[in-house]
């Protein structure tokens, strides 16, 4: 397939993605009204793992994983974990809709970590729309910290553990395949998960006690690995086809999806302070893109006109 053809099925792709994953987060509040949080994180891994396997086998690709390549899978399914874990905690009491626009901060908290740990240069109405981004999440936490206690925060844990998760991802996709990826990183999360389960059921620590789920509880678990493992790979592809410029503001459909089937499943509806704030978040967020392309343009600009041959007159 040509370019333009090759972006078709990947803005198709994002937004199946945009459709799929706020079923992870239906299927995640539903699960934690009768499992432990830690359980269901343990869960999705298993299920997401176990999906992944024959995909691997299949498509012939290698398992094995060097020294270097196997610590950051690690520190990714680390990160996983944690941005799994808060944000199953956070819905578990708290509206989809309102956890979600909470970890929409996590494009600023990249940047951020891009110019204050790595040196990245990040030009000045770039930082000002990530304030302003932070202040449109504080319109969304005020209400639920007020309603739901420190709970209101975890979103935030999960925007910057998918922050992190994000920046070693850049740097493990060079070398491994992303469907490889996908498998490892579940399967690490699973083993990293066994510990944890074990101390909190020694100390009694319920959201981290392992107990086996009971009845439907067992459909809610395995539809939060499905989805994850189908929208994770949905998006993967997507990016593939089509360049993460085209398909980024695509992904605030999220936010429309969750809101709805918020509505559907659990009659939760967004009040008038947290569409306010999901606007703000929206609207930084899409200036944040517009800037990147711009800025990407112009360096490709500059780089074809330095590679042109200079006349010698």
């Amino acid at each position: 397939m040509n370019q333009t053809d090759r972006i078709l099925p990947g803005v198709a792709l994002m937004i199946a993605f945009c459709i799929i994953a706020p079923l992870i987060d239906v299927a995640s509040k539903l699960a934690a009204q009768g499992v432990p949080v830690g359980v269901i994180v343990l869960g999705r891994a298993i299920v997401q793992a176990v999906l992944m396997l024959p995909v691997v086998l299949l498509m012939n690709l290698p398992l094995r994983l060097n020294r270097r390549t196997l610590g950051l899978a690690t520190l990714r399914a680390l990160m996983l974990v944690a941005s799994t874990y808060c944000f199953v905690a956070a819905v578990r009491v708290m509206p989809i809709a309102d956890a979600l626009a909470i970890v929409f901060v996590e494009p600023f908290v990249i940047l951020l970590i891009g110019r204050l740990v790595l040196g990245e240069q990040v030009g000045p109405r770039r930082l000002a729309a990530c304030i302003v981004g932070f202040l449109g999440s504080l319109f969304v936490i005020q209400p639920s910290f007020a309603a739901f206690g420190a709970v209101a925060l975890f979103p935030l844990g999960t925007a910057v553990s998918f922050a992190l998760y994000m920046l070693v991802t850049r740097h493990l996709s060079r070398d491994v395949h992303p469907v490889t990826m996908q498998f490892h990183t579940a399967a690490l999360a699973a083993l990293l998960c066994l510990p944890l389960l074990g101390l909190g059921t020694a100390v009694g620590a319920a959201p981290i006690s392992f107990v086996l789920p009971q009845g439907i509880f067992w459909l809610w678990v395995f539809c939060v690995g499905l989805a994850s493992t189908v929208s994770h790979m949905a998006i993967t592809y997507a990016l593939k086809f089509a360049p993460s410029s085209t398909l980024a503001p695509l992904h605030y459909l999220e936010i429309v999806t969750a809101t709805l089937l918020g509505y559907i499943f659990f009659s939760d509806f967004p009040n008038a302070l947290t569409f306010t704030g999901i606007a703000i978040i929206v609207a930084s967020g899409l200036y944040v893109i517009h800037r990147e392309r711009r800025l990407a343009r112009a360096e490709r600009l500059t780089t074809r006109t330095l590679a042109a041959p200079q006349s010698p007159l």
